[in-house]
């Protein structure tokens, strides 16, 4: 069995120790450093049709790379794209919803699968539209968050709403629905989306239920955003 570990306190690296036969997958480019007997192939996961609805899921590369210790124990680092924290969360005990980009590296044993929203879910969710990407299978599954990460424990008669943006992924098992509020009136479609406006809160997910939700304390979006207006600004002023 593979052996994953985060090392590193800030951005942290993924090391993964692989015996001899055994192989793990992770998205593209996240293969840092590996030793001289392990191999790297790109490959299309699921073939064809499971790349392309991985890439219209999370917004995953067509292709993913396999690692393989084939000629020899072996070492190596995987680092996610953006910067923050990464959580091991073990697949077969419970399975995963993944939220666009979270994904970094799983064992061969873990099977990533596509799963349909319904429409009110998709038009409103950041999450994959129509679709979200979900686990199954057994084993190590590495994901990653901007900024640090919590691992928030739901428990049953106990609602908790969470901004999109900040979900990193959630047990299966539980019920969630997806809102333009956090509020509670009634005040319809109308008085959700200017409750949402004057609050500034986007798109929030309301769990319930029993399990556990990933969550990260950094918005990319939010940050992209940021980025934009600072970047114009000074375009401005030249």
């Amino acid at each position: 069995m593979a052996v994953f570990t985060v090392t590193g306190e800030v951005d942290p690296f993924l090391h993964v120790s692989l015996n001899r036969g055994e192989r793990i997958y992770c998205e593209s480019d996240a293969m840092v450093m590996m030793e001289a007997a392990l191999d790297l192939k790109g490959k299309m996961t699921g073939g064809i049709l499971g790349s392309l609805m991985r890439r219209l899921a999370n917004g995953e590369s067509f292709f993913q790379q396999h690692i393989e210790a084939s000629r020899g124990d072996g070492d190596c680092l995987l680092s996610p794209v953006l910067p923050g924290a990464m959580q091991l969360v073990d697949v077969g005990p419970r399975q995963y919803l993944l939220n666009d980009g979270a994904f970094v590296a799983a064992e061969s044993g873990v099977d990533m699968q596509v799963q349909m929203q319904n429409i009110a879910s998709a038009l409103f969710a950041q999450s994959g539209g129509f679709f979200l990407m979900k686990t199954a299978g057994t084993g190590k599954l590495a994901v990653s968050g901007f900024g640090s990460m919590f691992e928030l424990d739901v428990m049953p008669g106990k609602e908790v709403i969470i901004d999109n943006s900040h979900v990193v992924c959630w047990d299966s098992s539980l019920h969630y629905e997806i809102s333009v509020t956090t509020g509670g009136g009634g005040g319809g479609m109308l008085g959700n989306l200017v409750n949402s406006a004057t609050s500034g809160e986007g798109v929030v997910l309301r769990f319930s239920g029993q399990g556990k939700v990933f969550i990260c304390s950094r918005n990319r979006d939010a940050f992209l955003e940021w980025m934009r207006k600072e970047m114009a600004g000074q375009r401005s002023n030249r």
